[in-house]
């Protein structure tokens, strides 16, 4: 073979490794667009198949907003959502009522012109109005009328002292009662004091005065009936402030009321407070509250009372202008 036959051999064997090799990469590049197409062939089918299950999932969570005037619309019904059935009711959520509430009264409240409140419903204890007790009387020394109830001295010595069950912690206290011997005789009496254990429930010890409208004295001790009276009483309620009172602790009594007294409150910055009731019938504020404010007196038959202008001077017996309904 010559040199020229030797060159051209060469030329052929270079065409063909260029033209192997030529198509060896077009086939390399073909492979990789068809790779790349059925890739995005796929990833748009799984779009397509999420975008529907993303749009009911966000329908079901929220609604969008509602202009002003336009009904909302409604999403799908679910177990909570459930509409009532015709004729159900749907339960309306109590209003909370803030602890020791109160009727609200006018602040503008004077003594000149006390507030009343009608009766609304019995608050009596023991002593009940329009009922009838048992019992006997019995008779003790009064002397000058004063006893367990810290009235002080007293003018009418028609009193009698109630037994402890039936005195109930003072409630007694002031209340006049009717009292029927068995002769037919009566009299009636205003509750000064306390008659303590051996005195049975529906006892009276009678002053000696009233005693002797019933029987004589030396009788001691004889059978009755008695009922709570609502007397035509003249005159008006009192009220005073018990020794050592100020405005850091203090002790109200109401005297002279017509009913038998259920309740005494103060006013504070909190609003109306009831007092706790003493034995000795005065209604005490430890700390002060309310002392020299205005007072709300409510009668067992629920009659209430407000009362201003009464100042904070202990011992001292003031006069207001107001008294209870008779019954």
């Amino acid at each position: 073979m010559n040199m020229q036959e030797t060159r051209q051999a060469a030329r052929q064997r270079r065409r063909r490794r260029e033209l192997m090799v030529g198509t060896t990469t077009g086939l390399v590049v073909t492979g990789l667009l068809v790779c790349l197409v059925m890739t995005m062939q796929s990833d748009r089918k799984e779009e397509a198949g999420r975008a529907p299950a993303t749009a009911v999932a966000e329908s079901q969570g929220s609604l969008p907003p509602t202009p002003p005037g336009k009904k909302p619309p409604t999403a799908s019904p679910s177990a909570s959502s459930v509409a009532p059935s015709a004729g159900a009711r749907t339960p309306t959520p109590a209003r909370a009522t803030p602890p020791n509430a109160s009727p609200t009264t006018s602040a503008a409240t004077t003594s000149a012109s006390p507030q009343r409140t009608a009766p609304t419903s019995s608050l009596a204890g023991r002593i009940r109005p329009k009922s009838t007790y048992q019992g006997v009387a019995t008779v003790y020394q009064a002397g000058v009328g004063d006893g367990a109830c810290s009235y002080g001295p007293s003018d009418d010595m028609m009193i009698a002292a109630m037994n402890t069950t039936d005195y109930e912690t003072s409630k007694a206290c002031g209340a006049h009662v009717l009292v029927r011997g068995a002769n037919g005789t009566s009299v009636t009496v205003r509750i000064t004091n306390e008659c303590p254990l051996p005195c049975a429930p529906g006892q009276l010890d009678l002053s000696e005065q009233a005693f002797a409208k019933l029987a004589p004295i030396s009788t001691g001790r004889i059978a009755i009936t008695w009922r709570l009276l609502s007397p035509d009483t003249p005159g008006t309620i009192s009220i005073r402030y018990k020794n050592g009172s100020s405005p850091y602790w203090c002790g109200i009594q109401a005297i002279g009321h017509r009913n038998p007294l259920a309740q005494l409150e103060v006013r504070t910055s909190s609003g109306w407070r009831q007092l706790a009731r003493t034995e000795y019938n005065y209604f005490l504020s430890p700390d002060g509250s309310g002392c020299g404010g205005a007072i709300r007196i409510t009668d067992i038959y629920g009659e209430r009372l407000t009362i201003n202008g009464i100042a904070l001077r202990p011992e001292a017996v003031q006069p207001t202008q107001v008294q209870f309904t008779r019954h």
